[in-house]
This record gives C-alpha cells, structure tokens and sequence, in this order.
C-alpha cells in the first residue's frame, strides 16, 4: 500500500526517550528526547523538552531546547519558548516573550524559496 499523506510522528507527554530519534516528516515532542534527533519539521510544544544535536528542516520551540541545532529553513522561538546553546539556521523568528540564550548564526532564508 502506498503512503499518501505526511508522515506524522507525536513524543507524548510524560514520555522520555533517549538515544538516536530519526524521522521523516512532522515530529511533535511533547514529552522529552535527549541524545540526537533528526527530522524534516520538529516541533517542541510548551510542555515538551529536548536536550539534543538536532537536525531538522524547520524547528517551531513552544518548550524547551538545549544543545545545537541545525536548521536549512526557519527556526521559530514561540513566546512560551526557550532556546539555548548552538543555533544554525536559514531563519530565525523569536515572539516577544520568547527565550534566547545561544550562539546563533543565520544563514539567510534559502535562495529561490519565499
């Protein structure tokens, strides 16, 4: 059977998973992840929380992070977020109320994408 749709993938809350998380498609945390992780769009809801090298294609943080990450398009810090650690990302976005405490390097959005 073939898959029609994205794929989409939940880390619930009161669920801790450590180690190497990799996916394809939409990744909401709502629990927490530490080690690395990889995805195409990772989401970190308010009560989510991950410690981890992250790669992802775009990053939405309404919790916490710590670590680095890695973005090729846009990273957004929601008001409810907290960022710290290593950032590098095409795009960056912090809401007021919004927490940044890392070193951030953006790269600019990605060339023939708007």
């Amino acid at each position: 059977m073939k898959d029609k749709g994205s794929k989409f993938s939940i880390i619930d809350k009161g669920m801790t998973v450590e180690g190497s998380v990799v996916g394809n498609g939409n990744l909401v945390v709502k629990g927490a992840v530490k080690g690395t992780l990889s995805g195409d769009s990772v989401v970190i809801s308010e009560e989510g929380h991950i410690a981890a090298d992250t790669h992802a294609q775009t990053m939405t943080v309404g919790g916490s992070f710590e670590g680095r990450v890695e973005t090729a398009g846009q990273l957004v810090i929601l008001s409810t977020g907290k960022c710290s650690g290593e950032i590098v990302c095409g795009d960056l976005v912090v809401e007021a109320g919004g927490r940044l405490d890392a070193k951030v390097n953006c790269k600019g959005p990605i060339k023939g994408k708007k």
